[in-house]
């Protein structure tokens, strides 16, 4: 029955069901994972607004530290042993934080609030970051036009279901004791990977390439990056779509302290936006997305997210009310998970196995947190020269626009590699 509703809903082969089932709910599981812990993550921002500048510069050196050790261990096993590594890594280190919310006294809970939020932006970006790449490893270029805004729901529905969960029990039980609760569906997720290498990507066939480490260093995939236009492309996406997230998160974080000053009903709130942006992302991802990027092209569907926040600046430019930056929040992530997200992954789906894992994870992690370290510094200091919130916002705008034009080369890039990829694979099964 399942795979009859795949294949009605979705663009797919027929032997595509299944694999797409074990990845959706692969996706579901990290997200729920995450959700039940963002909204504790953005309580604290909020409660430690004057500080928050400091934890992302923690959060970037963070990044810097852990990125060569992920493509050590990338190096060191195959994908079926470091993907799930990855998630236990984080599974335990949950298990840390409540042991120290319990057993330390309230007076180092405010460390501890911090240490835990540099702690889950780095979670938020390592095992999305690493699901995507598996995701880009098992399935291939044409497959990920169809299918990654399915892959996407996955997500969206954990998304909703941690914020969900979330909203009913924040203002019921204490935050930390969320921490346990978000361990299992990590668990669960490694499960889903263990199906998906297994019968989906090579079994136990030792000559596979998914089955061996990857090749490289724990700094080629890094070196990379920097060597290859497309790859700069991608960091210069990156870095301007944080510009816009950093923007909009620093201006919530303000209106929202500035209107509420329960924690509780704050971080209620949080959770309510985070259910209404997944909603409407979940619309996107089922009816729209793969029919978009048909449409219209990758250039161009990486292009509307830049194009409605220029938009959206402009609005919040005029009228920099709480209401305001709420709608605008709410359709930014919409559109960015719904279309964008989906989306920037097909970008990968012409590079190599290493720059899949390694330069990916470098982009994804490090240059996004680098990016938002920069971004933030940026918008303190044009708090601190006496600009509103209005202002900074209409100083966003000519920022979103060249960020769309950086979203057309790449299109273009990716279109004609991906061209060169299937001339290859088509003079390969010829010879």
């Amino acid at each position: 029955m399942l795979k009859r509703l795949l294949l009605n809903t979705v663009v797919a082969h027929e032997d595509e069901a299944a694999p797409l089932a074990w990845a959706t709910a692969y996706g579901f599981c990290i997200l729920f994972s995450y959700y039940v812990l963002r909204a504790v993550r953005d309580e604290i921002s909020a409660a430690d607004r004057g500080n928050l500048q400091y934890l992302w510069t923690a959060v970037f050196v963070a990044m810097l530290v852990i990125v060569p050790l992920y493509s050590w261990a990338g190096s060191r096993w195959p994908r079926g042993v470091f993907v799930p590594l990855v998630n236990r890594f984080f599974i335990a280190n949950l298990v840390l934080f409540y042991a120290a919310l319990v057993l330390l006294p309230e007076s180092a809970r405010a460390w501890i609030d911090r240490v835990f939020y540099v702690w889950a932006s780095v979670f938020a970006l390592f095992v999305v970051t690493v699901f995507w790449g598996f995701m880009v490893d098992c399935f291939g270029n044409a497959q990920g036009r169809r299918l990654f805004g399915f892959i996407a729901v996955g997500s969206s529905l954990g998304a909703i279901a941690g914020s969900a969960l979330t909203a009913a029990l924040a203002q019921t039980l204490p935050p930390f004791s969320l921490l346990l609760v978000a361990c299992l569906p990590l668990e669960a997720a490694c499960a889903c990977v263990r199906v998906l290498h297994r019968r989906f990507g090579g079994g136990a066939d030792p000559a596979r390439a998914e089955n061996r480490p990857l090749e490289g260093s724990a700094w080629s995939g890094v070196a990379t990056v920097f060597r290859s236009p497309y790859l700069m492309g991608i960091a210069g996406y990156i870095l301007l779509m944080t510009y816009a997230s950093t923007a909009l998160y620093f201006m919530q974080a303000d209106l929202i302290r500035a209107a509420l000053a329960d924690r509780a009903a704050r971080t209620a709130l949080f959770a309510q936006i985070d259910l209404w942006s997944n909603a409407f992302t979940i619309v996107l991802q089922i009816g729209l997305a793969a029919r978009v990027i048909r449409w219209l092209g990758v250039g161009a569907t990486l292009a509307a997210l830049p194009v409605v926040t220029a938009a959206g600046f402009l609005w919040l430019g005029t009228a920099p009310q709480l209401a305001a930056l709420i709608a605008l929040q709410v359709a930014y992530r919409a559109l960015r998970y719904g279309l964008a997200k989906p989306t920037r992954e097909v970008l990968y789906t012409v590079l190599g196995r290493e720059e899949k894992y390694k330069s990916k994870a470098f982009l994804d992690t490090a240059i996004y947190r680098g990016g938002d370290l920069a971004s933030g510094w940026i918008f303190t200091g044009l708090k601190a020269l006496g600009l509103s919130i209005g202002a900074i916002a209409l100083a966003a705008a000519p920022l979103a626009a060249l960020w769309a034009l950086i979203a057309l080369w790449l299109g273009r890039r990716q279109d004609k590699a991906a061209n060169a990829q299937q001339s290859t694979q088509e003079q390969g099964v010829q010879a």
